[in-house]
């Protein structure tokens, strides 16, 4: 049996809707084996991510980022999005597919002191570094690495799944 499907009583938060993902992956018209997948971007099935605020949409692509191993997401966010200061148990790699990612590092949001990333372009952090992000413009990130990873925010207030 696939090690993807089982994934009942996945960790809460963000990540608490990959088994239903992954499990909606069954069926869909993509290959998928231990050597070889191949993902439509209209195969993807988009949820409201609870570690995130309204708005965002959230999808896994490959792998189960609550389980040790690799996984690959994607995250769409709506023009004006923020995600305030937080860090991640692991490395957090993040290629902007379309729209504009601007990313700081430190305990509070600072507008003044982003780097822009456009379309095409990649950022890391390093697990446990203090960022936080901006979006613009509508936009479309992908975040790989292996896990399991999760966010946990500096000011707890700001986690959208305490509230």
């Amino acid at each position: 049996m696939d090690k993807r499907i089982l994934i009942a009583g996945a960790a809460a938060g963000v990540l608490s809707a990959v088994g239903m993902l992954m499990l909606d992956r069954i069926g869909k018209s993509h290959a998928a084996s231990d050597h070889h997948t191949t993902v439509q971007a209209d195969a993807l099935t988009w949820i409201a991510p609870a570690a995130y605020a309204k708005g965002s949409q959230f999808t896994v692509v490959k792998g189960d980022p609550t389980k040790e191993g690799m996984y690959v997401v994607r995250l769409k966010v709506p023009a004006g999005f923020r995600i305030p200061a937080h860090t991640h148990p692991n490395d957090e790699n993040v290629t902007v597919l379309s729209g504009v990612f601007q990313i700081g590092t430190g305990d509070k949001l600072d507008e003044k002191k982003v780097e822009t990333v456009k379309a095409g372009g990649y950022s890391y952090v390093a697990k446990g570094m203090t960022h936080y992000a901006l979006f613009p413009e509508e936009t479309v990130i992908q975040l790989h690495g292996v896990g399991p990873q999760g966010i946990t925010y500096v000011d707890p207030a700001d986690d959208p799944r305490k509230k």
